[in-house]
């Protein structure tokens, strides 16, 4: 049902691949054929001329304000953010000499508008939200409207443009917007007129043919191209471009659903060929002009393709803790034992903790997996249709009275109110299903955490570690898998045991869908282009300004105070989800939490470094870099044991240094992570400004897992190294000179020296610091994104 073309391929007026292979092109059948045989001019034949003809290449044109394709700035048609994030973003721009939104800014709030955690600190940041959008001109949508996600559908997304948005699932290529989710200080970049910087990535074409069969849905396609794609990093930062004759065969609604996922297989964005049914839906959703026809050019040439047959596909289950980890819901029905006992296995080594018991295959009743908790719910399960077609399935069933419980979240009142008004949320009521409001609370563990080991099937977009809300410092577990709604569906109807929707018989849902677009008429402020400068910001007492962050120093002596081995970590592993995020605007509170469900040490071993770095900056600042006055004032001070052991370990490998007092003057303190390959899943920026705030300076990695993570750390002045050392040389508590680091990022510098000081002795390592922009030198070198235009 996949296959994948990991060689160039050019498509022929939207239909026909041809793959490129030891420079030859070969048809389908895998037979030599030349363009000049299909009556393609030769003017088109060239590979760079037949690169510029996909809608990638043509909508990042538009957008690319460096006139050099290779190297884009790129500066948006709109923004977004959640309430997750956007109290920080405004806070920074803010700080960065913000006067007014430039673009259309949508602040949403789906992310804590049910947690309870913190008495009035999440409608606090709600009312800080309303504020900024009266102030600034923005738009705001209240909770409860709608998630992030399906407002920009219905409101904002429009073919050819292209949007910004500080949550990793910003992608509207259905309806033929380019959708990137980064952290939030590429957002204040753009509140700021400057634009996003990426090296022009590479376009993979995803060509799909065939239909679906009945009871097959978008996520089950999605969780079959991100089981093929995620582990070989096959389309890792590069663009997905979706065309072939099965696109005409999907709902938009469908299609969306699918794109939605596209994050999961790490990639940078989306876009998808436009056609009838998507002019159609913006008619239906009052915006007619949005609509623009997008297909590729006569001859397109990508980088690679992903052929799917949508006939093919079946129903699929992504078992815990990866969307990647996905089967066939036939295979694991008919062998439930050995898969159970493989995901178990690997789950135990992922959670690294032997107090906690997980276990899968104690939920296998009869030789079928049971299930406790059902949920279709934000941006991929709370579309109209997915929710039609659960009710059609629910119709006169029951979700029984036992341990089984199953909620949906319509995505947005005016798709809730459509499913009231047509008699489908009768349906589900009457079935025992609750119905809730717009949220995205099961997708990040802050609504419906299902008890202590019990299994909920989502169809969601992420089923990380506790992503479902489970605390393992006290040593809960509950997992999660991904499924399609319909299956989910078919699943509740028989008892919670696993079953494929394509075992129904089932009578097609009435799609029929009427937008009633005076539900936001009547809630959602409208104060694009009109900012009110006189009006005050209101901030809540949860509300705090960012900490002093220093220049980065000449030379800098990193600890580690966290060395992870797994395959991959994700930002749920760097900074937990569900009610931590509460504290978000309290950049200090929310620190508390870094790595707490990983290495749950890490707080304290960096705070204890980041006092021995606060004493040296006493220090510096008492002694004013005079090496005599230093040494008088070490003594009259009495340095700590700790500072001064430290200061000396670097002097005795570095006689350059006169005295200890020289190298604490010029040597900064911090902390350092080293993971494989850190950064998987959520844009959430706090990943790395949790680790700055308590004095983390660099992270090291074999490779990042995205690029919005990497750009994180350079945000917020840290440091991403990667290294190839084939063995991981670092423990914890280890500490890593880099001399004249300083001045290695001045002179653009990649290969790095470093001294390693072990239990064992002192070691040479080679680091790497490369693809960094001037600009991105620049914000390190100053410590972060909000000195580096302070200073401006």
């Amino acid at each position: 049902m996949i296959q994948i073309i990991d060689n160039g391929v050019y498509l022929i007026k939207g239909q026909e691949a041809l793959e490129v292979k030891d420079n030859v092109l070969l048809d389908a059948n895998q037979q030599p054929v030349s363009l000049t045989d299909l009556a393609v001019g030769a003017e088109k034949v060239g590979q760079e001329s037949a690169r510029q003809n996909t809608m990638a290449y043509q909508i990042l044109s538009r957008h690319n304000t460096s006139g050099d394709m290779d190297s884009l700035k790129i500066r948006f048609d709109a923004l977004t953010s959640h309430d997750i994030t956007y109290v920080g973003i405004v806070q920074t721009a803010r700080a960065s000499g913000l006067k007014e939104f430039p673009v259309p800014y949508v602040l949403t709030n789906c992310h804590n508008s049910l947690s309870a955690v913190g008495g009035t600190i999440n409608e606090d940041d709600h009312v800080f939200g309303l504020s900024a959008a009266q102030k600034y001109g923005g738009i705001y949508v209240p909770a409860h409207q709608a998630v992030i996600h399906q407002y920009m559908r219905e409101m904002m997304s429009k073919s050819g443009s292209m949007i910004l948005g500080s949550d990793s699932h910003t992608r509207y290529g259905a309806f033929g917007t380019m959708g990137v989710g980064e952290g939030g200080p590429e957002l204040v970049k753009q509140l700021l007129q400057k634009t996003y910087d990426v090296k022009c990535p590479e376009v993979v074409a995803i060509y799909l043919e065939g239909k679906p069969r009945p009871g097959v849905g978008p996520q089950d396609v999605a969780l079959a191209i991100i089981g093929a794609v995620f582990k070989k990093g096959f389309v890792k930062n590069k663009i997905m471009e979706f065309v072939g004759p099965g696109i005409s065969n999907l709902s938009v609604d469908f299609r969306s659903g699918i794109d939605v996922m596209t994050t999961e297989t790490t990639c940078l964005s989306s876009i998808w060929v436009t056609d009838e049914q998507v002019q159609r839906y913006f008619a239906i959703h009052g915006r007619p002009e949005a609509y623009a026809k997008l297909e590729p050019g006569e001859v397109a040439y990508y980088d690679g393709m992903v052929k799917v047959d949508l006939s093919k596909i079946v129903p699929m289950i992504a078992l815990p803790f990866h969307p990647s980890n996905v089967y066939t819901i036939e295979e694991l029905n008919q062998n439930p034992y050995d898969i159970l006992k493989i995901v178990e296995e690997e789950g135990r080594k992922q959670l690294d903790n032997p107090a906690i018991q997980f276990n899968l295959t104690d939920r296998i009743v009869n030789g079928r997996l049971k299930v406790d908790q059902g949920i279709v719910a934000g941006c991929a399960g709370g579309s109209f249709e997915n929710l039609m077609d659960v009710a059609a399935i629910l119709d006169h069933q029951s979700v029984g009275s036992d341990y089984l419980s199953f909620s949906v979240y319509p995505a947005s009142q005016p798709i809730y109110y459509q499913l009231i008004q047509n008699g489908a949320a009768a349906k589900l009521m009457a079935a025992g299903a609750l119905l809730k409001t717009a949220f995205c609370g099961p997708c990040f563990g802050a609504g419906d955490v299902p008890a202590n080991g019990q299994l909920s099937i989502r169809h969601t977009t992420r089923n990380f570690p506790n992503r479902e809300g489970s605390k393992p410092g006290d040593l809960q577990i509950s997992s999660v898998a991904l499924m399609d709604a319909r299956s989910i569906a078919a699943t509740v109807v028989n008892g919670g045991r696993l079953t494929p929707a394509t075992e129904l018989d089932v009578a097609p849902a009435d799609y029929r869908y009427e937008f009633n677009g005076e539900i936001y008429q009547k809630r959602v402020y409208q104060g694009c282009c009109a900012p009110k400068a006189e009006a005050d910001l209101k901030f809540g007492p949860n509300i705090a300004d960012w900490p002093e962050m220093i220049a980065l120093p000449e030379n800098i002596l990193l600890t580690f105070a966290a060395v992870i081995d797994d395959p991959v970590t994700t930002t749920d592993e760097l900074i937990p989800s569900g009610e931590t995020s509460s504290y978000r605007s309290n950049p200090l509170k929310l620190a508390e939490f870094t790595l707490s469900r990983k290495v749950p040490e890490y707080v304290e071993r960096a705070k204890a470094l980041q006092v021995l770095e606060y004493e040296r900056r006493k220090f510096v600042a008492a002694s004013a870099g005079n090496v005599n006055t230093a040494a008088a004032f070490a003594q009259d001070a009495e340095l700590s044991v700790a500072l001064r052991e430290l200061g000396e370990e670097v002097l005795n490998y570095n006689p350059a240094f006169e005295n200890v007092e020289n190298v604490l003057a010029s040597t900064g303190l911090g902390t350092v992570i080293y993971a494989n390959k850190p950064g998987d899943g959520s844009a959430r920026e706090q990943a790395a400004s949790c680790q700055k705030v308590l004095g983390g300076s660099a992270n090291i990695a074999r490779e990042y897992a995205t690029k919005r993570y990497r750009s994180n750390l350079i945000n917020w002045g840290m440091l991403p190294f990667t290294m190839d050392e084939e063995k991981i040389p670092f423990n914890v508590g280890d500490a890593l000179f880099i001399p004249n680091i300083r001045q290695h990022v001045q002179n653009e510098q990649s290969d790095i020296a470093a001294q390693l000081f072990t239990a064992d002795g002192v070691k040479e390592i080679q680091l790497n610091l490369s693809h960094l922009t001037q600009d991105e030198r620049e914000i390190i070198l100053k410590g972060c994104l909000i000195n580096y235009y302070g200073a401006k």
